[in-house]
């Protein structure tokens, strides 16, 4: 068996003992309020006990008494707790009433019966209690498991106080997301950084080229004045030259 199954089943077998203990508690209330006498809870020794857990013994004067005893505990078992008795003996004479519930067993005796067989000697190994002492130790155990509940319940706010550190983790993954972005995007920056002083050039060229403009046009211009200057200087020439003789 794994250790977490083992302590599993130690745990439910806890529970289950608990379970039997308010039973018992609850069977032995039975036989006070029907004026049981010298009832004794026998917690049993594990290795001597068998299957059951407690053995609880009562004594009542006469038959009825002993019957009335037995439908008390019968009864309440079965409307608090929705729990019937495995098998009931001896109802019948009243003599010495058996109800076994596996986990726990009843034995009703006539006074008389219960010196006879004397089932607490026999059992020397069981630890005897009387329902008082068995009421405390029961309380006790409860008082520790409600407290044992508490710690664990406020221990749980704790771990709900540490559950916001997740959008933290979210913020660092969504850093590193924006920086490999970033790197990707880096060459096409670098591009468009070279390609900018291109741009410079370009738009450098094409300010000469406007400033170019207007200069051809004056040219044009003083080449216009120039030509009728042309034409006197050349009539003049034509006038000076002398004639030729025939």
């Amino acid at each position: 068996m794994k250790l977490g199954e083992l302590s599993q089943s130690m745990a439910t077998h806890a529970q289950q003992h608990q379970q039997t203990r308010i039973l018992v508690q609850a069977a032995a209330k039975a036989c006070e309020d029907k004026k049981g006498e010298e009832t004794r809870i026998l917690e049993l020794d594990p290795i001597d006990s068998g299957l059951s857990d407690f053995f609880l013994v009562t004594s009542a004067t006469n038959d009825r008494q002993t019957m009335a005893i037995a439908d008390e505990i019968e009864h309440r078992l079965k409307k608090q707790f929705g729990v019937m008795p495995n098998s009931v003996e001896g109802r019948s004479q009243g003599l010495w009433i058996l109800l076994d519930y596996v986990d726990f067993v009843v034995h009703v005796f006539l006074a008389e019966r219960r010196a006879f067989y004397d089932i607490e000697r026999l059992r020397k190994s069981a630890r005897p209690l009387t329902p008082a002492e068995f009421d405390a130790e029961l309380k006790a155990e409860l008082a520790k498991k409600t407290v044992a509940a508490r710690k664990k319940a406020e221990a749980k706010p704790v771990a709900k106080k540490a559950a916001p550190a997740k959008p933290a983790a979210k913020k660092a993954v969504a850093k590193k997301a924006l920086v490999k972005k970033a790197v990707k995007a880096a060459p096409v920056a670098k591009k468009a950084t070279v390609a900018k002083p291109v741009a410079k050039k370009a738009v450098k060229k094409a300010a000469v080229a406007v400033k170019a403009v207007p200069a051809k046009k004056v040219a044009k211009k003083v080449v216009a004045k120039a030509a009728p200057v042309k034409k006197a200087v050349t009539k003049k020439s034509a006038a000076a030259k002398p004639a030729k003789k025939k």
